[in-house]
């Protein structure tokens, strides 16, 4: 079941590419944009996470924090932001706990019969942990809708 906008955003405790430790909670006081993408190295999700490192002084300026959910391991994360020159926090999800926990992964991922791969997702959670924009993508060539998150945290200043 999808969590629901103005319910409490799931707590995480996720392996950064840096190997620290970085929570939810970390974020409390900040608007925060939370990216679920399937995996590191592959097309859409580098065009994904490419806008958001393109993007950044945007979601500065809103007072938004970014993170990138995978469940890779944050070996793999740390060489694709650093391949990338990305400019926000990779978190691992490699136990697919905040995957699970955000109804972001899928049971079978649509290729390569692999299963437990996080669905393409993103949620905007307000300085008091508050879900204020949620959005599961249906097939994952698909990208979140950028202009909706930007707009919701236009509305969060």
């Amino acid at each position: 079941m999808a969590i629901a906008v103005g319910t409490k955003a799931p707590e995480f405790s996720l392996v950064a590419d840096n190997k620290e430790t970085v929570k939810l909670s970390d974020y409390q006081g900040k608007n925060l944009v939370i990216l679920f993408f399937p995996l590191a190295y592959t097309g859409i999700c580098t065009t994904e996470l490419c806008t958001m490192r393109d993007d950044i002084a945007n979601y500065t300026d809103m007072n938004a924090d970014i993170v990138a959910i995978s469940v890779d391991s944050p070996f793999v994360l740390e060489n694709f932001k650093k391949d990338q020159s990305l400019n926000f926090t990779l978190l691992s999800d490699f136990n697919k706990t905040a995957s699970t926990d955000y109804d972001s992964i899928y049971e079978e991922f649509p290729a390569f019969g692999m299963k437990g791969v996080s669905k393409r997702s993103a949620f905007v959670v307000d300085k008091d942990g508050i879900v204020k924009y949620q959005e599961i993508c249906a097939s994952p060539g698909d990208l979140p809708d950028f202009n909706a998150i930007k707009e919701t945290l236009s509305q969060l200043k």
